[in-house]
């Protein structure tokens, strides 16, 4: 079944995009959703004189992707999550913590638009930003554990040589009679 896009589907197209969909999926989601349309002939003509018309505002779209995509072009981000003593993290690390630490450097980017495999152990990762449907910036995430520090201490203090000292033995305390009653 082709269906028109109304509005920008990540993983499956953009807005204005003729895309085949299985038939209960654009019948069932993507048409009462209101985000597409049956690519009819008659629609797909109107799509086709829509795009002529709006062609200057698509490229101005375009031109204020390009100038955000340029503005974090640049950024590398370093997410602190709790991890266990395997490694693992407690949770994941997402694209709402993505989105909040871009907000944090001043860019304000919806989460909707980032796309990103969870990340369940401490590592290097990326996060996609989809500005437009030709304008994609790939944003490195490093996951660190929070409790980092503290354990480089502890490792530091299990290589250090341990000196036994002969065990001091208390005085023995004198048991009190037990009552009965």
């Amino acid at each position: 079944m082709e269906i028109i896009l109304k509005e920008d589907i990540i993983g499956l197209g953009y807005k204005n995009d003729i895309v085949n969909v299985k038939s209960g999926y654009g019948r069932n989601y993507l048409i009462p959703q209101g985000k597409g349309v049956i690519a009819s002939p008659m629609a797909k003509k109107i799509l086709a004189e829509n795009l002529k018309q709006q062609a200057h505002k698509l490229a101005a779209l375009k031109a204020e992707a390009e100038k955000k995509a340029e503005a974090i072009k640049d950024v590398a981000l370093c997410i602190a999550a709790k991890v266990s003593a395997t490694g693992q993290l407690y949770g994941s690390v997402g694209i709402n913590q993505v989105s909040e630490e871009l907000k944090k450097l001043g860019h304000d980017i919806d989460r909707k638009i980032i796309t990103m495999k969870d990340a369940k152990t401490v590592g290097d990762f990326t996060a996609l930003v989809h500005f437009h449907k030709e304008v994609t910036v790939e944003i490195p995430v490093k996951v660190v554990a929070e409790n980092a520090p503290a354990e480089e201490v502890k490792a530091e203090e299990a290589e250090a040589p341990v000196v036994e000292e002969a065990p001091v033995e208390a005085p023995a305390e004198e048991e009190a009679p037990a009552v009965t009653e």
